[in-house]
């Protein structure tokens, strides 16, 4: 991907060189994403969210990008909805992807479970990564992530 990182997005991250995470970003934002390089956008937010977009699906769509959807409810993260996550990073392995909810809490959660479980990244690294969006996470995630 390019690295003109738009900063402005709340909570932006660039994880590697394929892969970005933040809060909600606006339409003008999914454009700047795309303009990146991107072409995938997984939301872990609610629809029903008072941040959320109108029919993100939609403008994702316009800016010919792919749109996954996880609705993660924030007080019960459930092992199916990790499933689902590591199911579409999965089948993007090799692709441009950014990965967004509201305020970049319930994706650096998840992807600190991810890179440990998954990618096999010492547990330590994993934390200091999810701590640059969400320093103390309650009880309910703190359980989730393991």
């Amino acid at each position: 991907m390019n690295r003109a990182d738009p900063t402005a997005i709340y909570n932006w991250l660039c994880l590697s060189e394929r892969i970005t995470t933040s809060g909600q970003p606006s339409e003008a934002q999914l454009a700047e994403i795309r303009k990146l390089g991107v072409q995938h956008i997984i939301n872990l937010g609610p629809h029903d969210h008072e941040y959320a977009l109108p029919d993100e699906a939609a403008s994702v769509a316009e800016l010919n990008m792919e749109y996954v959807y996880i609705p993660v409810d924030f007080k019960n993260p459930t092992n199916k909805d990790f499933g689902q996550f590591c199911e579409a990073m999965e089948e993007l392995s090799d692709q441009p992807v950014h990965v967004h909810c509201i305020a970049n809490y319930r994706v650096s959660a998840f992807f600190e479970r991810w890179h440990r479980e998954i990618r096999g990244m010492d547990a330590e690294q994993a934390r200091n990564l999810r701590q640059k969006a969400w320093q103390e996470p309650d009880l309910t995630w703190r359980t989730f992530i393991g």
